[in-house]
This record gives structure tokens, sequence and C-alpha cells, in this order.
């Protein structure tokens, strides 16, 4: 035998008894079988099998069943974005002639993808208001087939009553789809919204997960996850996930994996940075509304409340308890121009301009309301608004970051 031929069928195989703290990298297009019968026989439906690198490894498969855990689900499959979870339930669970409906303030690429591709695919949607039941109810029809849940909302992170509408998809026989990422199934389990009933558990059918945002928590990785505990949902789940050919390269789900362990410590304190900020927040002039979950006064806090905190405060300006992210928004009073928004966002030092959240560093992003809700109460569509997404800097640093901003855009 040639050198080149030994290299290639060399036959050492390392022992197999070698354990450490982070999960080994397996890449791999092609799966080796020992014989044909294995070929033919072998399945990766159940994860007790590997057929082809795009199906998964035992890298993806250790990722898929964390991912799981963490959301208290029994099923998970990984995609290389949020945006794709989001669209593989859609095309997984509809078909032409379906309808879904969309919260007002759903992530934005989720309405123009059910605006373009669900719309060419004849699966038409509509949008409700998140903190209006009655408006919910009236619009669930014969067609509609998905309800999709944003808890918080996008952008302006209102918190809706999630028990509620479970419960109502549930009696008109609908499926129900929530995007978990703000909640990174550490501030509630989307499967298990009410631990007291002793009625069985109540919850979502299907969640999904921006794994680019808290469980990978580097701003470097793109993927996302879709879980449920519905084994009918799964297989559709992972049949449509295999025949669009969806996969997530080996190296990347290392550093999801070496990143979940720390994933909570670091949620925590973004969480504790971000309440500081919204507190301080609360006592400028510049700021017509502060939005953030767990202050009192921000839209659908009871419901945030009773699903996170497990209570509701009777009195003060912020919730302590529960968790509640990372993020803030903030409405600037309406004498303030467009441009000296934008010179706020630009004298910003340590909170840089760009999209995605939970990673290390502080971003800003200014959004055009308007524009984007169709629903929102009159005196959210006033002045201008940013977001803030707090990275792991001290709480201190971006608060005086915020204030000498303020003073540079006249404010």
């Amino acid at each position: 035998m040639k050198p080149v031929t030994a290299l290639i069928h060399h036959g050492y195989q390392a022992p197999p008894d070698f354990s450490a703290p982070q999960v080994a990298v397996h890449k791999a297009s092609t799966v080796i079988f020992p014989n044909v019968q294995a070929m033919r026989e072998r399945t990766w439906l159940d994860k007790k099998g590997y057929t082809y690198g795009l199906h998964g490894t035992p890298t993806t498969f250790i990722l898929e069943e964390r991912i799981a855990s963490l959301e208290g689900a029994q099923h998970a499959v990984l995609v290389p974005s949020g945006l794709a979870a989001i669209a593989l339930t859609n095309m997984a669970l509809l078909q032409q002639g379906d309808e879904v409906l969309l919260p007002d303030n759903v992530y934005g690429p989720h309405k123009t993808f059910a605006e373009a591709e669900l719309k060419r695919w004849g699966i038409t949607y509509q949008l409700y208001d998140p903190m209006d039941m009655a408006d919910l109810a009236s619009r669930i029809h014969a067609k509609t087939r998905l309800l999709w849940i944003e808890a918080a909302g996008s952008v302006t992170l209102e918190f809706p009553d999630i028990l509620a509408m479970v419960q109502l998809a549930k009696d008109k026989g609908l499926w129900t789809a929530l995007d978990n990422t703000w909640g990174a199934g550490l501030a509630f389990a989307p499967f298990d919204l009410d631990p007291s009933s002793v009625s069985g558990r109540l919850g979502v059918d299907v969640s999904v997960h921006a794994l680019t945002k808290y469980p990978s928590g580097g701003g470097d990785v793109l993927m996302g996850s879709v879980t449920t505990c519905d084994d009918g949902i799964a297989k559709q789940l992972k049949l449509c996930h295999m025949r669009l050919g969806l996969g997530v390269a080996a190296n990347d789900a290392e550093l999801v994996l070496r990143s979940l362990p720390s994933m909570e410590l670091r949620y925590r304190q973004q969480d504790v940075t971000a309440r500081a900020l919204a507190t301080w927040s609360l006592q400028q002039s510049a700021f017509a509304e502060v939005l953030h979950p767990a202050l009192v006064n921000s839209p659908g806090h009871v419901n945030w409340c009773r699903l996170c905190a497990g209570d509701v405060p009777a009195s003060g300006i912020v919730h302590t308890e529960g968790l509640a992210a990372g993020l803030l928004s903030l409405r600037f009073a309406s004498q303030f121009s467009q441009a000296q928004l934008d010179t706020f966002c630009d004298a910003l030092r340590l909170f840089k301009l760009g999209f995605s959240w939970g990673g290390p560093m502080s971003l800003v992003v200014p959004y055009n309301l308007p524009d984007m809700r169709k629903m929102a109460g009159d005196s959210l569509l006033q002045g201008g608004f940013v977001r803030l997404s707090v990275g792991l800097e001290a709480a201190q640093d971006l608060i005086e970051d915020i204030a000498q901003a303020l003073v540079q855009a006249g404010m």
C-alpha cells in the first residue's frame, strides 16, 4: 500500500474513554457505515444514529439536547439563525389556504417573511394587538392555524398575557409558537407556563430561540433553534428541516456549547444593569417614557410579574425580583428633533451602533415607530425612540455615557 493510501485509510482509533469539560467537535459531511445493512436501516430522526453530517453529528446532537433541556422541551433542531427558526416553523406547520396571526410588535423580518414568502405560497397573515385579548379573539376564524407570540414585544417590550393567549389558542384548536429569544429559557418556562395548575401543563406548542443572542453571548455566532414537546410537531419540523437542507457548522455549535454554562450568570448581570439604567433614565427629563418589563409603568408589567416574578408589587418604581433580560427602550420627549436624536446616538462612546443583543458590548439602535406599528398607542408614536442592549460593562460607566451623549445632543 502506498503511503498516501495508508494515510487516508489508517486504522488507528483513539481510545473511547476520554472525558473533558468541553464537548468534542465532530466535523463531517460524509458519515461512514460499517456495512450495507446499516446504511439502509440507520435513521437520524431519533438521534440513535448518524447518516450524513447535515442531519447531525455528536456535537450538534448534544447541543440540541441541551437547548431542549434549557427550554423544558423534548425535541430540538438547530438552524443557521433565529430568523431561520421562524421560517422553518411557519413552513413546517402551514400550508396553502392557512392563516397565521402575528402580534403588531412582531420581529420586523418575521413580518417581512409573511408579507413576501408566505403570501406567495398562498398563506395569509393578520396582525393583532398583543395587549388586547378581545382584538386577538376577533381575528381567529376557520382558516387560522397558528398564533405567534412575542414576549417581550420586539423593540417596544410590551409583555402580553401569554397564559390567556395560549389558553385561547388551545380552545380554538390553534398551534402556538413563541419567539423566546428574550426569555432565553431562563425568564419563564415556555412549555409549563403555570406550574401551579392542577389541570396539567399549559404551554406553547413551539418555541423558537435566536441562539445568536444570550446562548452564544459573544456576538460572533449566528444560530437558531426550534423546540417542542409534541412528537408529531417534532417530526414535521425535522422532515421540513431535512428537505430544506438546513444545518449549522460544528465550530459554531462548539462556541454555543462553551457559552451555555455561563449564560444565566451573564443574563442576570445584564438584567441588573438594565434595571439600573432604566431607573436612572426615569429621572431624566429628556425621556418621555422608559420601557422595561420590570418597570411598574411599562406596558404589560403585571403580566410579566405573574409569569416571571411570581407576584405583583404593591408599590415602587422597579420590581427587583424575576428576570427581565438586558434590553430597555427610551422614548424621547417630542420637542427634540430627529437630528438631535441622531447626534445622541452618534455621541455615545460605550454603546455602539449595531443590531442584535446579548453580547458583551452594549448597543444602541434608533427606530421610527410610526413605520413599524399599526396598533401602538398614540403616545408611543410621539418623539424619537431608541433601544438599548446592555452588555457586560459597569452600570455607572453606561449611565455616564448616556448622560454625556444627552449633553452633546442638547437634550
